[in-house]
């Protein structure tokens, strides 16, 4: 349960926030790692590599997606969200070439509350160290930007996504039932979170999970990255 303290009718209360005014509003900027860099979204610049590396596995990739499957009309699509500040799109690029895709959303700068979504990774970026440090560049950069709460949904028949969220330390908060429509079908949706507080045992797991010792020559990794963190 939360903290909470009892005010003067003997009624629990939630804790004080201390000197809360608010998160920043988030900002198109670029986020360099080790392994991966994020831009902001430039549709005349990525789109047509983006949507080739999208579609390299076929349409297996877009069950869970509501952005359009077909060239010309994700383009389109994409050239309507360069503009958007929510969500707020960047792009993941290795060694400088689009591998995927990933937003801010739902962002919220007077209670700190923001979403990452709108995630589309190419088979090349699936399961690789780019993909993880790219969720960990987000993270990091919401927190800095004095977020208090960091959310992650999927569907809850998209087990690859609820186990990613576990995965990079998202904690399980239950299942909203029938929330949405997508294409004609009923969807479930299940709500994660990363607390201000959680953060910096879930950050050095990070840390220590990306560090160069952690990969062997092969790029095979010495410890799980929810190993690397401490036990909550």
């Amino acid at each position: 349960m939360e903290p909470f303290e009892i005010n003067e009718f003997g009624q629990p209360v939630g804790r004080v926030v201390e000197g809360w005014r608010g998160a920043r509003q988030p900002e198109r900027i670029a986020m360099a790692g080790r392994y991966c860099e994020l831009a902001p979204l430039d549709a005349g610049r990525h789109g047509e590599d983006l949507f080739t590396v999208l579609s390299d596995s076929g349409l297996a990739n877009w069950t869970y997606l509501t952005m359009p499957a077909e060239r010309a009309a994700f383009l389109e699509w994409l050239r309507a969200m360069e503009s958007s500040a929510d969500p707020l799109f960047f792009v993941i690029l290795v060694k400088g070439k689009p591998a995927g895709m990933a937003s801010y959303l739902r962002i919220n700068p007077a209670d700190g509350v923001i979403e990452v979504g709108w995630l589309h990774f190419s088979s090349g970026l699936q399961r690789s160290a780019a993909a993880t440090e790219a969720m960990y560049l987000m993270m990091r950069q919401a927190f800095a930007w004095g977020y208090r709460r960091y959310e992650w949904k999927c569907n809850t028949l998209n087990r690859p996504s609820w186990r990613a969220a576990e995965r990079l330390g998202f904690t399980y908060e239950g299942t909203f039932r029938q929330a949405r429509v997508d294409k004609g079908r009923n969807r479930d949706t299940a709500w994660f979170s990363i607390l201000d507080r959680e953060w910096p045992n879930v950050e050095r797991g990070f840390v220590r999970w990306l560090s160069a010792e952690n990969f062997d020559r092969e790029g095979r990794q010495s410890r799980r990255l929810q190993d690397c963190r401490e036990p909550s």
